[in-house]
């Protein structure tokens, strides 16, 4: 349990950004490191934290924790990636004022932004290498990012409606 806890409390003292800035760290440490889970299996993970409610790295947290020590090891690897967080919340609200003006610290953060997208458009683009392994895979990636980008379609619709879609086109001869 110790060890669950403390791989999450590094991966959430280390990331910066959210979700996706956080996989390729997740990648590394649950996959390639600890073998805790295959990289489809927290691929699959990720896909799900996105639809369901909550934050993706603490759904991701859990299940990882959940298939190495059941029910308390979900409860243990989320505490350990949410505990970071609380930390620098909790230091940062303290001192919220003097932090605020302080101009080295709003250059930084512009700093940070910028490494942020570019961590992300990584993470996308790695995704895209594993997951688009069927032209039918291309077609509903493309139409789904459209419909997420120029239409008022919540994600969550777009998403069942793209599973929807991979399992009727998979039906009908190709694999999805």
């Amino acid at each position: 349990m110790l060890d669950l806890f403390m791989t999450f409390f590094r991966i959430g003292i280390l990331t910066f950004g959210g979700g996706l800035t956080m996989l390729p760290m997740l990648k590394y440490e649950i996959v390639e490191k600890k073998k805790w889970c295959s990289e489809e299996q927290l691929l699959d993970c990720y896909a799900v934290g996105q639809c369901t409610p909550g934050i993706i790295a603490v759904n991701t947290a859990t299940y990882v924790g959940y298939l190495q020590n059941g029910i308390a090891g979900g409860i243990w690897a989320t505490f350990g990636m949410v505990a970071p967080s609380l930390l620098i919340i909790t230091v940062v609200a303290a001192f919220l004022r003097q932090f605020m003006d302080n101009i080295w610290l709003q250059h930084a953060l512009m700093g940070i932004r910028g490494v942020v997208c570019a961590l992300m458009f990584n993470t996308v683009i790695n995704l895209a290498k594993k997951s688009l392994v069927h032209p039918i895979c291309y077609v509903i990636c493309l139409v789904a990012f459209l419909l997420a980008m120029f239409t008022d379609i919540p994600t969550i619709l777009i998403v069942v409606a793209s599973a929807v879609a991979g399992n009727l086109l998979a039906k009908k001869g190709g694999q999805a």
